[in-house]
């Protein structure tokens, strides 16, 4: 996570792509659940594992594990 907590906080939309930040970031994940419940924001997970993060997810999107850069495509041509 490259970002500040506060920009997590204050988000109406988190992506989350191949990792599990619940795990692997959990201070960044709290404020990400934060921005969920009140702000109403959205998460999006895209990873071949369902994990905690894809439990909590609004829209889970299994893709095939080294498949990143072809789904990116798809998102950013249409």
């Amino acid at each position: 996570m490259t970002n500040h907590w506060v920009d997590i906080k204050n988000a109406n939309l988190i992506v989350v792509m191949g990792g599990n930040a619940a795990e692997a970031h959990p201070v960044g994940f709290r404020w990400a659940m934060e921005a969920k419940i009140h702000n109403g924001a959205k998460l999006i997970v895209i990873d071949p594992r369902f994990t905690r993060t894809a439990s909590v997810a609004d829209f889970y999107t299994p893709i095939r594990s080294g498949t990143d850069i072809t789904f990116l495509s798809g998102v950013i041509l249409y």
